[in-house]
């Protein structure tokens, strides 16, 4: 019987492996080197970890490359500058999921997926259970199933997600990919409400809209925001004050959101980077949050490597100053 050790390893990470990456310069100190490496710490609130695999994205007939996601991440994120604003005692960056095994077919793919949704609770759940938020990188959003599965596991309550997607990832429970895992999280009682902001019209079925109607969840779409009818802050606060501040929230923010992105499903009309790190300080006020995830970067070449790269280090730390501070 295969099991997920035959297509996915955990690399834990090491004072010695972020150094590699470092980029020193006299007089400046780099987050690389005030990272937390103790990650049962107090002091350590946010905990990265990377998911390097394109299976999911494959098995939903889309494009490979977002295996190279977190390497493209950590490389920038660990030497940006650390100073009054984000130091990086309060960071630790745990370790990566790698793919180890080529995508042979959809169905297989498919079947894989299940194993990876095993492997990732493995990693995720303990940090819910030490009170962290885990910031998980890279990979398909197929993974926001083991994500929302591990904190109903641990929580022992379902739990409320928001998302800028173009896409509501709702569909037919078919096996498991990225454009599944919040329609298979609410058919197995792990999702209480879900909302996802900005999807492109054209780019969902009807029966995608008629499944979020019928289960009562919350969406808005981009060409409002281009209509100028809606604005991101409100529909975000609107949420958050019809919300149970006691369920927690998942964020996602899908990288196929942000026009001209290197993406599993990339667009050419979409939020900008500045719209995109807008939604993320905003959300990053909310409450109870358990988690961040920013999938579907899938870089190619090395200049698109630094664009998604420097695009998900803004992000990440965007996040982090907000909500430490909130």
């Amino acid at each position: 019987m295969e099991s997920k050790s035959d297509f996915f390893e955990f690399i834990p990470f090491t004072g010695k492996a972020i150094s590699n990456y470092l980029s020193t310069r006299e007089g400046e100190t780099k987050i690389g080197e005030r990272l937390n490496y103790d990650h049962s710490s107090p002091e350590c609130k946010y905990v990265i970890i990377g998911i390097s695999e394109d299976i999911g994205p494959q098995a939903n007939l889309g494009l490979k490359g977002s295996k190279f996601a977190f390497d493209a991440f950590l490389s920038r994120f660990i030497n940006i500058q650390s100073n009054r604003f984000l130091e990086g005692d309060e960071i630790c960056v745990f370790g990566e999921i790698v793919q180890s095994a080529p995508f042979i077919s959809v169905e297989e793919g498919r079947k894989r997926i299940e194993l990876l949704d095993e492997f990732v609770q493995e990693i995720i759940q303990p940090f819910i259970a030490l009170g962290k938020i885990p910031i998980v990188i890279g990979g398909g959003h197929n993974n926001a199933y083991a994500l929302i599965k591990s904190c109903f596991s641990e929580l022992k309550k379902s739990i409320d997600v928001i998302n800028l997607d173009p896409h509501a990832d709702c569909r037919d429970l078919e096996g498991r990919h990225s454009g599944n895992p919040f329609s298979y999280a609410k058919e197995r009682g792990f999702l209480n409400h879900y909302t996802v902001l900005g999807l492109h019209q054209q780019y969902n079925s009807e029966k995608i809209y008629t499944y979020l109607d019928k289960n009562n969840f919350t969406y808005t779409f981009f060409e409002d925001y281009l209509d100028k009818k809606r604005n991101l802050r409100d529909d975000i606060h609107s949420i958050s004050a019809k919300r149970s501040a006691e369920l927690a929230l998942g964020i996602e923010l899908d990288l196929d959101s942000i026009s001209m992105m290197p993406s599993s499903a990339f667009t050419p009309s979409g939020f900008s980077i500045e719209e995109a790190r807008n939604y993320m300080r905003e959300v990053a006020t909310l409450k109870n949050i358990a988690y961040l995830h920013l999938p579907e970067g899938a870089p190619q070449s090395e200049s698109e490597k630094k664009v998604i790269g420097k695009t998900i280090s803004y992000l990440v730390a965007d996040f982090i100053k907000i909500n430490s501070t909130k």
